[in-house]
């Protein structure tokens, strides 16, 4: 079977599936969630850089072709902090 290639929307690396978070807008409410759902995704690494600039720039809101609200930001920030003490800002 074949690996499952995804790509980060930030830094644009190329990994498996499972190295990435993801990003999905629900199909057809249009809420925005993490890991589980069908609807147009997006994958960011779980890396402070990316995340920032995913942020900054509002990569996923383009990505998903909708708008992220803050509160999801917030659970990424968190989840990234949990996942890598070593990696707070």
């Amino acid at each position: 079977m074949k690996p499952n290639y995804r790509r980060c929307i930030s830094c644009r690396r190329v990994g498996s599936k499972e190295e990435f978070w993801r990003i999905v807008r629900i199909f057809p409410s249009g809420k925005v969630q993490l890991d589980q759902g069908m609807g147009r995704s997006a994958y960011i690494c779980p890396e402070t850089d990316c995340l920032q600039a995913a942020q900054k720039k509002n990569r996923l809101g383009r990505s998903l072709h909708g708008t992220v609200p803050e509160t999801l930001y917030q659970t990424l920030w968190q989840r990234l902090t949990e996942s890598n003490p070593q990696n707070q800002i």
